[in-house]
């Protein structure tokens, strides 16, 4: 099984949807049908703020990548943050997080992003193990804070 990445079309939004629903409620996120198509359909439409991918083939697809663009003086340009990653249960732990997370990051390179972020549940011991082996470092001085509006 290949992690191949497609960018994810419009003529994805339904399949997408689907994996974004199942994520949401595997991790707990209280999301509604109305929130979840408000942050997938512009990445869809060619939003310059984010992309989505889609994991594996379009046709059946084994998971989805979602990546938003910022701004940051400290990394000297564009930075990305991995706003979701989800792979489908049946499929996990065969290494296609890891192939996404080390290929994705040398394609974004190219593209002229600077630095990739990602969050983490401080309690998810194997999310930060995966996230380590890919490279990822935590920042220990620096801690995430959201303000919603």
């Amino acid at each position: 099984m290949s992690a191949a990445l497609h960018l994810a079309r419009p003529e994805h939004l339904e399949k997408l949807l689907t994996m974004v629903e199942a994520f949401h409620t595997e991790v707990g996120i209280g999301s509604t049908p109305e929130l979840r198509r408000g942050g997938i359909e512009p990445l869809l439409d060619g939003i310059p703020y984010g992309v989505a991918y889609i994991i594996g083939p379009t046709r059946a697809p084994i998971g989805y990548i979602v990546v938003t663009f910022g701004w940051s003086v400290e990394f000297g340009g564009m930075d990305g943050f991995v706003d979701e990653i989800y792979i489908r249960p049946p499929v996990r732990g065969r290494g296609l997080a890891s192939e996404v997370l080390i290929e994705l990051p040398k394609t974004l390179a190219q593209a002229g992003i600077k630095a990739l972020h990602l969050e983490v549940d401080r309690s998810n011991n194997a999310a930060q193990r995966l996230y380590q082996r890919t490279r990822f470092e935590p920042r220990d001085s620096y801690m995430l804070m959201t303000k919603r509006l």
